[in-house]
């Protein structure tokens, strides 16, 4: 159910109620019973979670494979400069 933010014109009181979206909207103050407005709020945002929904799920195909190519360059890189580390080792240790 959501949750709608009210103000009211009497005293300024704010407060949110969940209500169902075939609900009418609350008319009075739950504290001096003046009359009350539902506020425009920016919401929360909402996460679907579960298998099929994961953010990288939807994405074009030439994005997959530019990433799959960024993966294998930076995966190649990082081989590389650990053997080059490893043969800079077995030099120090033959001095």
């Amino acid at each position: 159910m959501p949750t709608y933010q009210y103000r009211c014109d009497s005293c300024g009181h704010e407060f949110e109620e969940f209500q169902s979206m075939v609900d009418k909207p609350l008319e009075n103050c739950p504290k001096c019973e003046g009359k009350v407005r539902r506020i425009i709020s920016g919401g929360a945002g909402f996460l679907f979670k579960g298998s099929g929904f994961y953010i990288t799920d939807y994405r074009s195909g030439q994005y997959k494979k530019d990433a799959a190519a960024d993966s294998t360059s930076s995966s190649s890189s990082s081989s590389d400069s650990s053997s080059s580390k490893k043969s800079s080792d077995s030099k120090k240790s033959d001095k």
